[in-house]
This record gives C-alpha cells, sequence and structure tokens, in this order.
C-alpha cells in the first residue's frame, strides 16, 4: 500500500488513540460509556418493537444473533499466553463490545420485570 497522505493521518490517528486508550482510568471510562450505551439501545429496542407487536421476534432474533456474536468474540479461548502464564489482554474495542452487550442484556430484563409487574 502506498504512503498517501490519508493513510498516514489515519496511521498516525491510530497510534494516537492507542497510546491515549492505555491508561486505565480512560479503559474504565470507555467501558461505562460502553455500557451506558447498550443500557439505552435496549431501551430503544425494547420501546421501538413494542410499537408494532409484529417486529417482537425479528427484534428479539436479532439482539440474539448479536450478543451471542459478542460473546464468541469475547470469549473465544484462542487467545495466547505469555511467559508467566497469564493470557494475552483483549482487545479495547472487544471489551467495549462486551460491556455495550451486557448493557443491552441488562436493559433488557430491566424492561421484562417492569412490563411483568
Amino acid at each position: 500500500m502506498q504512503n498517501t497522505r490519508l493513510s498516514t493521518i489515519i496511521s498516525t490517528r491510530v497510534v494516537q488513540l492507542s497510546r491515549w486508550s492505555r491508561n486505565p482510568w480512560r479503559r474504565i471510562s470507555l467501558n461505562l460509556i460502553g455500557l451506558l450505551g447498550g443500557f439505552f439501545t435496549a431501551s430503544f429496542i425494547s420501546t421501538t418493537a413494542g410499537v408494532k407487536s409484529e417486529l417482537d421476534t425479528v427484534a428479539a432474533g436479532i439482539t440474539l444473533l448479536v450478543v451471542e456474536v459478542i460473546n464468541r468474540l469475547a470469549y473465544s479461548p484462542r487467545r495466547p499466553v505469555l511467559d508467566d502464564g497469564s493470557k494475552v489482554p483483549r482487545l479495547l474495542t472487544i471489551e467495549i463490545l462486551n460491556s455495550v452487550k451486557i448493557g443491552i442484556v441488562y436493559g433488557l430484563f430491566l424492561e421484562a420485570f417492569k412490563l411483568g409487574s
């Protein structure tokens, strides 16, 4: 690939973002934003699917598919092991996706409890 101006800008931004996200507090804040974003998404899914009861099964199927794909990514056993016996840490994007998934599942459980009472 050629070193164009655009590819240089993108590669430097990716390096800057990876350096920025090495701070543990920033990683925690990004995971928390993902968790709250997933909670909001669950509220949006239940509200939108509840307007037309024809979309309930489709929304449930798509949500289940997304959750299972994120589970497959986050908990795959193919992570390499370091010399000290610990596994290599997950990528930040996979951690954020897992937080979004947890927020979606929690939000849907909360909506189910609200509707059940």
